[in-house]
């Protein structure tokens, strides 16, 4: 770590009082020493890693960090606070702030050195030593590691470095394996883990193994390997951990597994292979709580042990892609989480399966629904037979839709155990013609009857054939007799009705739709209100015969989708000035982004001034959806943006529209932005003086 930390890149006396000024102030000292090539880009990195989750430790401890593709080589920088800064931890302000900066390509060699600082910190020892230590290079040399903690707080750094350089390369080699491998050292016989927690009568003590990650990967996730290694040295229990970090991990040996009495996930990234924990005693709980409370999750996992509970009946909602039942969670945002891991596995169908259909008929005509099989008849010098190819192919794409859907809402809810009853019951929803609202509820109903059924205290002998007979034959039965028997015909007549309202469409109430569409597509760019209107639009366009209605919703709905992007795009060409220069790389994206109908390339500039970009966009996407439905244009395909104009009916007019809502997107948002003071940075990066003397501060 020689290179990572020096004197100049410590402030003993920081005096910001914000997090956002001590980020700065730490940054401005990289930017000083050219560690860093944009200031305000790489402080926007920071920002939107924090807005992830808060970087506060308790403690006294906040560890800002990002990788960035503004930073040029691994960088640390250290101040510390006389007043407190607050960075989110519960038990109030931070003292010791540490600023990690990781280039966008850094190698694991770099990312291994960073992890086993972030343990040190679970170290009092060490931070006591930070706290009381008087000369910035002696700082430096303790978190560089040429200095151990006693030799540091007394004051004397030339013998400092000389005490603790054996130590310190032993101690360095042995947490650098230790981050690198990510688990502690097994016995190469037994492959158990070997420890000095062994009863003293000779029985083996409680054996654990847990799994951490943390969204960048370079702090989080090592500090709370080492605060669950702590704790279980205290507690007398053996604990082997696999760090899934940013400098990759190495899996837990299946034999430490399989003797493992004990599971611990503190994860804020779904857990890579998680099925290799099955059938075990877990506890599943943010990075955080792992840093935090380690010796109440290895009390908890031991409490679960005890009383015999395994992952089949673990708390609802835990799924490899998204833990939608953490604590403290409302019903509605349940809800729409099972919601939306349902129509993201459904949108590469739709798209796939849209864009084929599209092309069957741009290729073979519009009667190319109307073909035969091509399994009957195939003409290989014949268009109108490649049209139909197509057409059939993305035909049975789209024949998934409702039933993938019900399937992963089912999945959000129950983990895999979902997944049979879900397709079930959204395969019958099409048999009886309940469509996508037949599908929505079948998933939610196996979902549910899935969670009651693992509710069920089962002996221990029959757990190992619950997931894969018990409960996909009793869940398939309930849920199919439901969606035939009792409510699947009220859905298909309330499915019917919208689709005859859809068609009866006309005039200024079909310009009305066109707005509230336009809305809902540029109110959060890809998040849930924008995926009701995508999932309404093509639910109207995945049948063989769509009609001229639905055709129109799609147009308008693709259309005021690509005016955020291209908005922003144009904003930052014609104005630049009211942007800082990591927007303006942004906007060149967007245009790209834009024109593909990738609506979340927006999502930068709404994520730094969302009271302005949002409330644009929305306005632009509204003058788009009532312009392209007044027109009358029409699109059968779900996806493409201007790549597929040649199967929209009325191109022209179509792409007039999105230049319409583009204008005023980017008119609306340079209004809004000029009528307060620039960006910071707006003018492009800022100057830093380089400070004459390390222990000068560098001012903010």
């Amino acid at each position: 770590m020689s290179d990572m930390i020096t004197a100049d890149l410590v402030d003993l006396d920081l005096s910001a009082d914000t997090k956002e000024a001590a980020a700065r102030a730490l940054a401005e000292r990289m930017v000083a020493l050219g560690r860093v090539t944009d200031l305000d880009g790489f402080l926007a990195d920071v920002a939107a890693r924090e807005a992830q989750m808060p970087t506060g430790l308790d403690g006294g401890i906040g560890i800002p960090h990002c990788r960035s593709e503004h930073v040029t080589e691994p960088t640390l920088a250290f101040g510390r606070s006389a007043s407190g800064i607050d960075f989110g931890a519960a038990d109030g302000p931070a003292d010791l702030i540490f600023l990690i900066a990781a280039p966008a390509g850094a190698d694991d060699a770099h990312l291994t050195i960073l992890s086993s600082l972030a343990r040190q910190l679970m170290n009092a020892e060490f931070t006591d030593a930070l706290r009381a230590v008087g000369d910035a290079g002696t700082a430096a040399a303790l978190i560089r590691g040429d200095a151990t903690p006693a030799a540091a707080t007394a004051g004397d750094t030339g013998s400092a470095a000389a005490a603790g350089a054996a130590a310190s390369t032993a101690s360095t080699d042995s947490a650098d394996s230790v981050a690198a491998s990510g688990a502690a050292s097994p016995d190469a016989a037994t492959g158990d883990t070997v420890t000095d927690s062994a009863d003293s009568d000779g029985e083996r003590p409680f054996r654990i193994v847990a799994v951490t990650s943390c969204p960048t990967g370079i702090a989080h996730t090592y500090m709370a390997a080492e605060s669950l290694e702590n704790a279980g040295r205290e507690a007398g229990v053996e604990v082997v951990v696999e760090t899934q970090g940013s400098a990759g991990f190495t899996r837990l040996d299946p034999a430490v597994i399989a003797a493992a009495d004990g599971v611990i996930l503190a994860h804020d990234l779904p857990v890579r292979e998680k099925d290799r924990f099955a059938g075990k005693p877990t506890v599943d709980v943010g990075v955080k709580a792992g840093i935090n409370r380690a010796a109440e999750l290895i009390a908890e996992v031991r409490g679960k042990a005890a009383r015999g509970e395994v992952t089949a009946a673990a708390r609802p909602g835990s799924t490899p892609v998204e833990r939608a039942g953490e604590p403290g969670e409302g019903y509605g945002t349940k809800l729409r989480k099972w919601l939306m891991s349902g129509v993201s596995y459904m949108v590469p169908f739709v798209a796939a399966g849209g864009l084929l259909i599209a092309l069957g008929f741009a290729i073979g005509g519009y009667q190319i629904n109307e073909a035969r099989s091509v399994t009957e008849h195939f003409d290989w010098g014949q268009v109108d037979s490649w049209g139909a190819l197509l057409f059939q192919i993305g035909a049975a794409a789209f024949g998934f839709l409702v039933p993938v859907l019900a399937g992963y809402i089912a999945y959000g809810m129950a983990d895999r155990p979902g997944l049979v009853p879900g397709f079930v019951g959204g395969a019958i929803s099409l048999t009886i013609g309940a469509g996508f609202l037949g599908g929505l509820v079948a998933g939610l109903i196996a979902g549910g009857v899935v969670l009651g059924i693992q509710r069920v205290n089962i002996p221990a002998p029959l757990r190992g054939i619950m997931p894969v007979v018990v409960i996909p034959l009793i869940s398939s039965a309930v849920v199919g007799f439901l969606m035939f028997v009792v409510i699947g015909k009220p859905i298909a007549a309330a499915q019917k009705g919208l689709t005859d309202w859809l068609n009866g469409l006309s005039g200024a109430n079909a310009v009305l739709l066109g707005v509230l569409l336009g809305l809902m597509m540029c109110f959060d760019l890809g998040g849930p209100v924008n995926k009701v209107a995508y999932t309404f639009a093509t639910a109207g366009i995945s049948v063989a015969a769509p009609s001229d209605s639905a055709m129109k919703i799609m147009a308008a709905v693709m259309a005021a989708g690509m005016v955020p992007p291209l908005g922003m795009a144009l904003a930052t060409t014609v104005r630049r000035k009211l942007f800082t220069s990591a927007e303006r790389e942004n906007g060149k994206a967007a245009w790209v982004l834009g024109a593909s109908f990738i609506s979340e390339g927006a999502i930068p500039f709404a994520a730094a001034d969302p009271l302005r970009v949002i409330p644009a966009s929305m306005a632009g996407g509204a003058v788009t959806g009532a312009l392209t439905m007044a027109f009358g244009s029409t699109l059968r395909a779900p996806h493409g943006g201007i790549w597929v104009t040649f199967l929209i009916g009325k191109p022209l007019l179509y792409l007039l529209a999105i230049a319409a809502g583009t204008a005023v997107t980017a008119g609306l948002v340079i209004l809004l932005k000029g009528l307060r003071k620039p960006a910071p940075g707006a003018q492009g990066p800022k100057r830093v003086a380089v400070p004459t003397e390390p222990k000068q501060p560098v001012a903010a």
